[in-house]
């Protein structure tokens, strides 16, 4: 990501919006991109230094383009980049050693006179003797530990030059976020991801649903209500690539702007055009749902209709997406969980997941062969809710047990 120094973003009607480069506008960034990505591509062994400094060059012509924006592009660039480090600190002990061995030829000067006798040309060379190697070596190594001085070993870089610029528009929206106090989304899609995302980034969540079943996952933290947000705000800015991967969603952060106490609202949506490095994620989590879904649509059960992932049940900081959900046309909703894996873990979070819920009409299928083993725990096979399948699950098998169901 970027850092805080690297952030572009204008103000403008209560709204903060980053810099962001468009194919109408920005088409030329193309070129520009691909002749950066050769430059990192060819450019194993040159130092930070000289790499940025080429790259600012191929930026002289453009005329609409800040300091900080070629700055950014270099930290992108850099951060796809792995840079000889110097680990084992063999170049402080260089400097130490060399250092140690000029003091006593201080002043040193370009051409000796009768004042100044000590050449520095001439001094170097005596060091460089004195420990068996020449100069140039020396001052290969005699800086490799600073950062501006370590040198390209690899680059990993992106696939294309739309990636590069794609890449700039999401890390520029990164960091308009470091300084956010709240992030609101309001979901229809890919709920389970857009949770499961959150909570690796370690966001704190409240949910509620509106009346036509768009779920609002509102995120701040304990140090929203203090000035010290910017912990946070890096947790929201890791989060939203993810967001950027999920669909139907749009979200409004809340955005501290210096120390008057201001705030700006940043509004982003799943149509905005970003574009996240994640792949987008799959449909189902697993064939035994791709086929359970083609199997209902072709029986058509009018009575029912069926969605997926579209009801969070949540307590706390606990909630739970059951893969389908089914309504009756009179109202009645009833939920579907295929168990997925089978270790003692998983199954330990699933039936708490279910206890915690029992207030819902949850479903539950898992196959004979997971029911067969000797260290299923019997609560499985006594759930009420049970649905047994051999080597898929039914659509007629699940519609028998939606008429089973408690009204």
């Amino acid at each position: 990501m970027l850092t805080k120094e690297l952030a572009i973003a204008e103000c403008r009607d209560g709204f903060l919006l980053p810099d962001r480069l468009y194919r109408q506008h920005h088409g030329h960034y193309l070129a520009i991109a691909e002749q950066l990505l050769e430059l990192y591509r060819a450019g194993v062994g040159q130092t930070r230094r000289e790499l940025h400094a080429a790259a600012r060059k191929l930026f002289e012509q453009e005329q609409d383009c800040p300091l900080r924006r070629i700055d950014a592009f270099c930290k992108l660039l850099d951060d796809a980049s792995t840079f000889d480090k110097d680990r084992r600190g063999a170049a402080a002990q260089l400097r130490a050693k060399v250092f140690r061995m000029a003091a006593k030829f201080h002043p040193l000067v370009v051409e000796a006179d009768s004042l100044f006798e000590h050449a520095e040309a001439v001094v170097k060379d005596e060091i460089a003797q004195a420990l068996g190697t020449t100069w140039e070596s020396i001052s290969d190594r005699l800086f490799a530990d600073v950062i501006p001085y370590q040198k390209l070993a690899k680059f990993t870089g992106y696939a294309t030059p739309g990636d590069l610029l794609a890449r700039y528009n999401v890390a520029q929206c990164q960091a308009a976020l470091y300084r956010a106090q709240s992030l609101t989304v309001w979901a229809t899609e890919d709920l389970k991801i857009i949770l499961r995302y959150a909570k690796l980034a370690r966001l704190v969540h409240t949910i509620d649903e509106d009346r036509n079943g768009t779920h609002r996952l509102y995120f701040d933290g304990p140090a929203s209500v203090l000035r010290a947000t910017s912990r946070y705000g890096v947790a929201m800015a890791r989060f939203l690539p993810s967001l950027l991967a999920c669909r139907g969603w749009r979200m409004e952060a809340k955005v501290a702007m210096g120390r008057g106490g201001w705030t700006r609202r940043l509004c982003l949506s799943a149509d905005d055009g970003l574009r996240s490095a994640l792949p987008p994620p799959e449909e189902f989590d697993s064939q035994v749902e791709a086929d359970f879904a083609a199997d209902w649509a072709a029986s058509d059960p009018s009575e029912w209709t069926m969605s997926r992932e579209t009801v969070v049940l949540h307590q706390g900081q606990k909630t739970f997406v059951p893969d389908f959900v089914f309504q009756q046309a009179q109202g009645r909703r009833v939920l579907l969980e295929i168990a997925g894996f089978w270790t003692p873990e998983y199954l330990a979070s699933k039936r708490e997941s279910l206890e915690r819920f029992l207030h819902e009409d949850i479903l539950l299928a898992a196959p004979e062969s997971l029911l067969k083993q000797a260290n299923v725990e019997p609560w499985l096979r006594d759930y009420p809710g049970l649905i047994r399948y051999k080597t898929g699950l039914k659509a007629v098998d699940v519609l028998r047990r939606l008429c089973e169901q408690r009204p």
